[in-house]
């Protein structure tokens, strides 16, 4: 919970200053300090500064790291996910590079529907003991603060099974964890003749329990042509909004449904995907403040499209990056790869990256004001990284640039 961090090369701080987000040109804008130390006391950040102004005397047994040639970047902050999954999905993964596509794939009975059926078999345990796992690897690259969705259960039992895990993680793993409830990810099969009962279920079974429970700080729902469409995805928000739960939504994703638009009306705190996001969608997007959060490694891992980052940057819209990271359209958790897919085919410069990955992500989980930025007062999350400059991280690309992680001001052994 104590640390002090001396002698850092570069500290990229993503100062905030107060503010909840960044946008336009100040996500630009880095904090950046050279020759810098960070003092970390009780797992918040006491002291950020240079060096030649750092005149404390430490007690002898308080414990310090070196950083002397390092760079030292706010942990990340993975604001999309549905990272608790059974097994794989690398049949499918073969079958698209032979020309399959997504929605051929899943109209014969994979897609989400497959993880679905291992989900519904695996025990709460077989959930926790893989979805740990991952977490241990995300904290070696860096993430230190991740959002998991349900959605892979499908009918009641399922999904609360996954609720109760990742609730049950939150107080077993360093990680700081946010749970979002999406019973509407897509259509079970046994409900696929009657949408109208299923959104019942949803808004009368599982929203209620869930809300009661407090399993979940969000409510999220795939509006899309064929699955959610956006009179049945706001009645699902408002409901979920009703019992606690802040909307998220998955937006104009396979085309422009609307989604944007809906996030705006909702009020919802992000908008998620928008590959197929239009002007009228931007624009309801910047007026309601609706935090944009882009998917990059679903465009590259799908060989499809890529969402406007550039023109929805420009129109000051808040911007962040999350993984998506998942068994079929995603199978990555690397946020340093995100950003090199965002810079290299979304036009993203390195700066904005990083204010995407850090303080907007938070800004996209609503914890903005207590992480996402290396500033006194805050949660003191650190990557410690064996490179010559900040840049390299999305420059780099595919390794791990990560030499350390520190979560809540602990040194992490991993």
């Amino acid at each position: 919970m104590n640390l002090f961090v001396k002698n850092i090369s570069q500290l990229v701080t993503v100062a905030a200053h107060g503010r909840r987000v960044k946008v336009g040109p100040d996500m630009r804008e880095l904090g950046i300090v050279i020759d810098a130390g960070v003092l970390c006391v009780g797992g918040k950040i006491e002291w950020v500064g240079p060096m030649k102004e750092w005149n404390r005397k430490l007690p002898d047994d308080f414990p310090e790291l070196d950083a002397e040639g390092m760079v030292v970047v706010p942990g990340f902050v993975d604001s999309h996910t549905h990272m608790m999954f059974a097994g794989n999905r690398a049949l499918e993964f073969a079958l698209r590079s032979q020309g399959a596509t997504y929605q051929e794939i899943a109209q014969q009975g994979g897609g989400i529907l497959n993880t679905v059926s291992r989900v519904r078999a695996a025990q709460k345990k077989e959930l926790k003991q893989q979805t740990a796992k991952y977490l241990d690897g995300m904290l070696r690259h860096g993430t230190t603060t991740v959002e998991i969705k349900s959605g892979y259960g499908l009918e009641m039992q399922s999904e609360i099974k996954m609720l109760e895990a990742i609730r049950e993680l939150q107080t077993e793993e360093m990680m700081t964890i946010v749970s979002t409830f999406i019973g509407a990810h897509a259509v079970p099969p046994e409900h696929r003749s009657d949408l109208a009962l299923y959104v019942k279920i949803v808004t009368e079974e599982m929203i209620p329990y869930v809300g009661r429970k407090k399993l979940a700080a969000f409510c999220d729902v795939f509006c899309e042509k064929g699955y959610f469409e956006a009179d049945v995805s706001e009645q699902i928000l408002l409901e979920g909004k009703r019992w606690g739960m802040s909307p998220k939504i998955h937006a104009d994703e396979l085309s422009a449904g609307g989604g944007a638009e809906l996030a705006a009306r909702v009020n919802a705190v992000s908008a998620d995907h928008l590959e197929h996001v239009n002007e009228a969608g931007i624009a309801a997007l910047r007026s309601a403040g609706v935090v944009a959060t882009l998917l990059p490694g679903v465009s590259f891992f799908l060989n499809h499209g890529y969402a406007p980052a550039r023109k929805i940057i420009d129109a000051g819209v808040p911007v962040a990056i999350a993984s998506d990271f998942n068994p079929g359209s995603c199978m990555s958790y690397s946020m340093p790869m995100m950003m090199t897919i965002a810079c290299t085919q979304m036009m993203m410069s390195s700066e904005e990256a990083m204010t995407a990955c850090t303080l907007n992500g938070a800004a996209a989980l609503e914890l903005s004001s207590s992480l996402g930025s290396i500033e006194v007062g805050k949660q003191a999350d650190l990557v410690i990284a064996d490179i010559p400059d900040y840049r390299y991280l999305a420059y780099h690309f595919a390794t791990n640039h990560v030499w350390r992680t520190v979560k809540n001001g602990t040194l992490l052994e991993l």
